[in-house]
């Protein structure tokens, strides 16, 4: 039990720290080339999957990769909008707040199963 506690906690980090790296390198892509403030929404969406997918194909191993990957997808979501809310200043929760939830544990869940069955085959 610990152990998938610990496995869950280094997919969120991981999960975390890409998405923030991802936003900071976007952000001076907006800088540099003014991109229209409509596509920071959707780009930081696709974002936070690419992170969540990652982490979990990183540190998801054993058994339950389902679970433990949507599991680690809501905390992933949970953290990094917690984190840009207090970068942007700005916390508002609304019913995209669920969706993204929502996604977050789906793209954590179907992380898990790919890294569960990659490290086995492998």
């Amino acid at each position: 039990m610990s152990k998938d506690i610990f496995q869950i906690l280094k997919a969120v980090l991981a999960a975390v720290l890409i998405s923030l790296v991802f936003v900071l390198l976007f952000t001076i892509i907006i800088q540099l080339f003014t991109l229209p403030i409509e596509a920071v929404k959707p780009v930081n969406q696709v974002f936070k999957i690419i992170s969540i997918a990652l982490g979990g194909i990183v540190f998801i191993r054993g058994e339950r990769g389902l679970i433990k990957g949507v599991i680690y997808g809501v905390i992933a979501v949970v953290i990094t909008f917690l984190l840009y809310g207090l970068i942007s200043f700005s916390l508002q929760i609304s019913w995209m707040f669920l969706l993204e939830i929502l996604i977050g544990a789906v793209a954590g869940g179907i992380s898990g199963v790919i890294a569960v069955n990659i490290k086995k085959s492998v």
